[in-house]
């Protein structure tokens, strides 16, 4: 227990809380928290076990809103290409794929923001893209639910399909790297400790992240989701310039 970060745990915590009031998922903030205690590859692997169970709440606490389209649209090139990203992770210099990915974040989210009336049709073209982009970008860099968010908060989704569509989306996508990872040797002995506490941080977070969310209007969720995608891409940018 005394190798335990509990700052770190109470960090995640929040991460899931805000992540589920923004319908992408924690993985946009763990990612750069779990930085701060761990190495890339090992943040890579913590990131995948954490968001098999956080995901697995969410489609427990959202069900009913679940859009199959979507999920067979953004989820299968999604699933495919998390596993090409994760393979390659090995090779990559992420530094400036994270400063295209928050060039790319802050552009879109201003768009929307400034364009309040701006709706993108859920059409298949347009989520077949956002499932690929998220999906690669997940693999690599350890979180693309940015990017999936963005492209269903463009779609204009009722936020309980939103969250739900999302998280069994991100549910295939995390189970999937996470295999890569471990035979990548990301999963390393010395973070097991974490995962029973992970555990009740992914389903205690999703559950107050529900309760908040019940409280929050349409127009304002997603207000919030391109909010919160607009400052991971600040952050992303600013990471990037000092990597």
């Amino acid at each position: 227990m005394k190798n335990l970060q509990f700052v770190f745990l109470l960090l995640a915590l929040i991460a899931e809380v805000i992540g589920t009031i923004g319908g992408f998922g924690s993985s946009v903030f763990f990612v750069p928290i779990a930085n701060f205690y761990f190495d890339f590859q090992t943040v890579l692997g913590i990131t995948a076990v954490f968001h098999v169970v956080s995901n697995l709440s969410k489609i427990a606490l959202f069900k009913k809103g679940i859009d199959k389209k979507l999920i067979l649209y953004i989820g299968v090139p999604a699933v495919l290409f998390v596993i090409i990203g994760g393979v390659v992770s090995k090779y990559l210099k992420v530094t400036f794929l994270e400063l295209f990915l928050g060039l790319f974040l802050v552009s879109l989210s201003l768009l929307f923001l400034i364009k309040k009336d701006l709706i993108i049709k859920p059409h298949k073209k347009e989520a077949v893209i956002g499932g690929t982009l998220s999906g690669f970008v997940a693999g690599v860099v350890g979180t693309g639910g940015a990017i999936r968010g963005l492209t269903m908060a463009a779609f204009n989704l009722e936020k309980n399909v939103f969250i739900a569509t999302s998280a069994i989306i991100d549910f295939g996508v995390d189970l999937s790297r996470t295999i890569v990872y471990f035979f990548n040797g990301y999963i390393k002995e010395d973070i097991l400790i974490y995962i029973p506490f992970l555990v009740g941080i992914g389903i205690l977070g999703t559950y107050l992240g529900k309760l908040l969310l019940n409280k929050i209007s349409q127009e304002n969720f997603k207000k919030i989701s391109l909010g919160l995608i607009l400052i991971i891409g600040i952050v992303t940018i600013i990471k990037s310039a000092f990597d």
